[in-house]
């Protein structure tokens, strides 16, 4: 099974600041997709410079031609599918098809709380992303919509011309809970982890390639409840969240092992945070640019 390999590039430079030249560098180095962070603002960036991931995305697509663009992921704390959707047809149009919507259901942090409301329950984040969702599709594959849900309402919403990828542009789903593997398999061109929370801190490699492994099973659960072939769903890692994240960008031949044994797992697609000196995702830089130009080549 092959192997993509993609990057996500934290939306926290001036553009003409090295912004710019980063989504630019990404494209040259071969990367697959180059995906920004769709927050207000994010955990220790919370106090610096943050870029809004639409613009950022709209100004990336201007000054590349061939790599994909994403976000990585969206969520209903900020969003709604009216509004959104337009932003999203209009930034198909910019980048003339290249982009992916990575959507989930959000968290707790700064974005829950950004518009004045209390945080949702994770039972009321899942609630609205299984109403987001589908809402959502159906913005981007008819001309008119008129829906009126417990959470979101649209009247008569145009959106005319529709993608310039068709059906729609691609989703990739953030799930791991039943509801959300659901929404994937019936929703998504994709589905995205970033492996098993609880095992962040104290867990070891093993445990987390377990229960990835029980991920995907579940995926191919709920794929098979909906009569859906697994397979037809690209499935990507988010790196840097698992028990081993330092490791893996130590060197080529880390990342090489890393790889090999969660392609080995069934998935398709792994993101690497594009390195940020002084944070969690401080990388050597030539160590960086060594993986993304050889590794998926060793990987076969």
């Amino acid at each position: 099974m092959s192997l993509r390999l993609s990057t996500v590039i934290l939306p926290y430079l001036r553009w003409h600041e090295g912004g710019r030249a980063t989504w630019q560098r990404a494209e040259q180095l071969g990367f697959h997709t180059a995906y920004t962070y769709d927050h207000l603002s994010w955990r220790t960036f919370r106090d610096g410079p943050w870029f809004g991931a639409v613009p950022t995305l709209t100004a990336a697509a201007a000054v590349t031609e061939r790599v994909r663009l994403g976000t990585l992921v969206t969520s209903p704390n900020f969003r709604h599918p009216v509004t959104l959707a337009k932003e999203l047809i209009s930034l198909d149009d910019i980048s003339d098809g290249r982009i992916t919507l990575g959507i989930g259901a959000g968290g707790t942090g700064f974005d829950a709380t950004a518009l004045g409301q209390e945080p949702w329950t994770p039972r009321e984040r899942a609630n609205r992303l299984a109403e987001f969702v589908p809402l959502l599709d159906r913005l981007l594959t008819e001309d008119s919509v008129s829906y009126k849900g417990d959470f979101y309402s649209a009247h008569e919403a145009r959106n005319i011309p529709g993608c310039v990828q068709r059906p729609r542009l691609p989703f990739a789903v953030a799930a791991t809970g039943p509801r959300g593997l659901r929404l994937a398999a019936r929703y998504g061109q994709a589905w995205v982890t970033t492996g098993d929370p609880k095992l962040f801190e104290d867990g070891t490699p093993e445990q987390s390639v377990r229960a990835l492994r029980g991920q995907l099973d579940k995926l191919t659960d709920a794929c098979t409840e909906l009569g859906r072939d697994a397979n037809e769903l690209d499935r990507i890692l988010l790196t840097g969240f698992t028990p081993d994240r330092a490791r893996p960008l130590a060197s080529l031949d880390a990342f090489v092992d890393f790889a090999g044994r969660h392609r080995d797992l069934g998935f398709t697609e792994l993101v690497i945070h594009w390195p940020i000196p002084d944070s969690d995702f401080a990388t050597d830089e030539k160590v960086f640019e060594q993986i993304a130009m050889e590794a998926t080549a060793q990987l076969g």
